[in-house]
């Protein structure tokens, strides 16, 4: 396997770890992002593993159908694809990113995110 291909992976693995922590320490709308940033660099793992070259785009829709995954997964990615800006920028959420994400909207992108990433570490593995 190329070693861009594993840099992408384990970035998206410890993206995935930052998420679990921000939702320990209650910063929820940064683990949003940081499950969205997983989905995304998982995705791109398997784009350049797949197609042997890159792909530049932040939607993981977009990414994950290019890549014929699942309904399931493409599913993740939907819940996923708006905390790119949304969970980080007042003016794109319409108010304050920390002070409209819940705890349960950042467990259940936890959830998404690690759909997305097994289903790509099948095929990485």
């Amino acid at each position: 396997m190329r070693e861009e291909v594993i840099n992408w992976l384990k970035q998206a693995e410890a993206d995935l770890q930052a998420a679990r922590d921000s939702v320990t320490q209650g910063h929820y709308e940064w683990a949003c992002f940081q499950c969205q940033q997983t989905a995304e660099k998982a995705l791109k793992a398997l784009y350049i593993h797949r197609k042997r070259s890159s792909i530049v785009t932040h939607n993981v829709v977009k990414t994950a159908e290019v890549l014929k995954a699942p309904v399931e997964v493409v599913d993740a990615t939907r819940e996923l694809n708006a905390d790119y800006v949304m969970a980080r920028y007042p003016d794109a959420a319409n108010g304050v990113p920390a002070e409209q994400y819940t705890k349960e909207m950042a467990r259940e992108h936890l959830k998404a995110a690690q759909r997305v990433l097994r289903w790509v570490k099948r095929f990485l593995k």
